[in-house]
C-alpha cells in the first residue's frame, strides 16, 4: 500500500490533485479488486501496479486539464462503454461529489462494477448494462448529463454519434484518445456538426512519470 500511496500522489501532485487516505486506500482496493477479478475475466491487460496507477487511474483524472470545474461542482456525468470503470471511477473516488454513471455493453462488467461500487462505499455512482445507441435515444438518459467522457476505443465520428445525444445543452463531451488524431479530427468535424455539438479544444498531455502522449477532445453540445 506505500508504494502504491506514493505511485498514486506523484501522478496527483502534476495535476494538482490531493487525495486524503481515505480516497487512497478506494484506489488500492479498486486495483486489488481490478487484478483479482482479471484472473476470471477479461478487464485489462495493465495489470502491474505502476502501470495500473499511471495508464489507468492517473490517466483518467487528466480531464481535470481541460475541464476545471469537475473538482468542485456536483456535475452529472456519464462514462461511455466504460468497461472496467475508468475513467468514472477514479473521478468519482476523487470528485465525490460527482453524480456518475457508468454505461457498459458487457452485464458481467456491470456485476464487476457494482462489486467495486460496493466495496468501496461510493454513493451517487450507478453501473447501468445496455448499448450506447440505444440508451442515447432513452428520454431517461439523453440531454440528461452536463458532461460525458468516454475511453473508449473507437474513431471520434463514431463516438461523437454514441456520446453527443446525452450531454445536455451547454454541456461538454470528452473523449480520451492517444496517437496521431489530426486525421480523425478533421474526419469528425462534419458528424459533430450535425450531431448540434462544436469541436472546442484538442489538448495533448505528456501522461505524468511516462513518454505517451494523451489527447484530451473537447466538444461542446451547442444545440440539440
Amino acid at each position: 500500500m506505500e508504494e502504491f500511496a506514493r505511485l498514486l500522489d506523484a501522478g496527483c501532485e502534476e495535476l494538482g490533485i490531493v487525495l486524503t487516505e481515505k480516497q487512497k486506500e478506494q484506489f488500492f482496493k479498486y486495483f486489488q479488486l481490478l487484478t483479482e477479478w482479471n484472473q476470471v475475466m477479461n478487464l485489462t491487460a495493465i495489470t502491474e501496479m505502476q502501470e495500473v496507477v499511471t495508464k489507468h487511474f492517473v490517466d483518467s483524472l487528466l480531464v481535470v486539464k481541460v475541464f476545471d470545474g469537475i473538482r468542485t461542482e456536483a456535475y452529472s456525468c456519464i462514462d461511455v462503454g466504460t468497461g472496467a470503470g475508468f475513467p468514472g471511477i477514479p473521478l468519482k473516488i476523487a470528485f465525490p461529489q460527482l453524480q456518475i454513471t457508468l454505461l457498459d455493453s458487457l452485464n458481467k462488467r456491470v456485476g464487476f462494477l457494482n462489486t467495486v461500487i460496493q466495496e468501496l462505499g461510493l454513493t451517487g455512482i450507478t453501473a447501468v448494462h445496455g448499448r450506447a445507441e440505444d440508451f442515447g435515444r432513452n428520454k431517461e438518459y439523453r440531454e440528461q448529463f452536463d458532461l460525458c467522457v468516454s475511453r473508449a476505443v473507437a474513431n471520434l465520428s463514431t463516438l461523437s454519434e454514441y456520446c453527443l445525444p446525452y450531454v445536455k445543452i451547454g454541456g461538454e463531451f470528452i473523449s480520451y484518445k492517444s496517437g496521431e488524431i489530426e486525421e480523425e479530427l478533421s474526419d469528425a468535424k462534419g458528424a459533430v456538426f450535425l450531431l448540434g455539438g462544436r469541436l472546442e479544444e484538442c489538448s495533448t498531455f505528456i501522461l505524468p512519470g511516462t513518454d505517451i502522449h494523451r489527447s484530451l477532445v473537447k466538444i461542446v453540445k451547442v444545440n440539440g
